[in-house]
């Protein structure tokens, strides 16, 4: 991919949380990546290793007790648009005001589709509603074109026009996920987080959710998708980066991570190995907890090739954070 300024740069993000007698649990620790124009970033890794943290902190959605370290910057255009002539002035997500976050940055410049979709909808309130108030709000299409544009938008991602009027509790799991989908592609933001968007939904549906989320990259948005699903991943990613117990621990192509050489990190090998496509093999033990993480390498509990090195946190050098790693040339 030819090189373009970042969209998203992300630079030393951490998000400790206060708990009560002092504790503090470390829930993403030293993340940084950048996501440009026309490219889909997927982050994988298992439940609890922060990545949906990661994502609350980049739209300003975490509880009062969280505390956040480094930079997180949106770098969109002055019109909104990936493909805007005059640069906007960067939005520095993790220190903005709640007040400029939501006038200026969720929905129009960064869209969101939920991991708890049904959470996020109005109970009182149906799908079409929804849909022509986040129309009216986010665009200039006219009152009188409303109900066009919110079936438009509904067909993008596949929810059925018969269910348009039904409420959020009337609705399947699928179909609630189908419902944010459609609410988070509106405007056609800069940025889009989709935060497990095919969790529920059969397979088909799945390769249509996926095929519409990559023709919004391929319209020159970035996306960034969190998924545990990694059939997904590999037809929608460009690149693919691996968390583990807060931290990535793997960034590669999609192409490498998925074909040839494959994963270089032990865990990253693991997540692959335990698809049923592939070995089946789940990885052995459990993470550590995020309270008392080690002061190395937080693998190395779990890792055939753990020596006395991994006692010393590794860094991530090109690519992959471990002592064990080999070469990107012989991999």
């Amino acid at each position: 991919m030819d090189e373009a300024p970042a969209v998203l740069y992300v630079r030393g993000l951490s998000v400790r949380f206060l708990m009560p007698r002092g504790r503090e649990v470390a829930a993403v620790n030293d993340v940084s990546f950048d996501l440009a124009p026309g490219e889909c970033l997927a982050l994988v890794g298992e439940s609890g290793c922060g990545k949906s943290v990661l994502t609350s902190a980049l739209l300003g959605l975490l509880p009062a007790n969280a505390r956040t370290r480094g930079t997180a910057q949106l770098r969109g255009r002055a019109d909104g648009s990936p493909s805007g002539t005059r640069a906007a002035d960067p939005v520095e997500l993790l220190t903005a005001s709640d007040e400029e976050l939501a006038r200026r940055v969720r929905g129009r410049l960064v869209g969101l589709v939920p991991q708890s979709p049904a959470a996020h909808l109005t109970p009182v309130r149906s799908v079409r509603s929804h849909l022509e108030e986040t129309v009216r709000e986010l665009t200039d299409t006219p009152r009188t074109r409303l109900r066009e544009a919110a079936e438009v938008a509904a067909a993008r991602a596949a929810f059925p026009a018969d269910h348009l009027d039904r409420y959020p509790h009337q609705l399947s799991g699928g179909l609630a996920q189908r419902a944010a989908t459609a609410l988070a592609l509106v405007a056609d933001a800069p940025l889009l987080i989709a935060d497990e968007p095919t969790t529920g939904l059969d397979r088909d549906l799945v390769d249509r959710t996926v095929a519409e989320l990559r023709r919004h990259a391929d319209a020159g948005h970035a996306l960034l998708v969190i998924t545990h699903d990694l059939a997904a991943a590999e037809r929608i990613a460009d690149r693919v980066a691996v968390m583990y117990a807060g931290r990535i621990v793997e960034i590669a192509p999609a192409r490498d991570f998925f074909g040839t050489p494959g994963p270089r990190h032990p865990y990253a090998r693991g997540l692959l190995e335990a698809l049923p496509e592939r070995s089946f093999t789940p990885i052995p033990g459990l993470p550590p907890e995020l309270d008392a993480l080690p002061g190395g390498c937080a693998f190395a509990a779990r890792c055939h090739l753990a020596t006395e090195r991994c006692a010393a946190l590794p860094e991530l050098t090109d690519g992959v954070a471990c002592h064990h790693a080999p070469e990107p040339a012989d991999a």
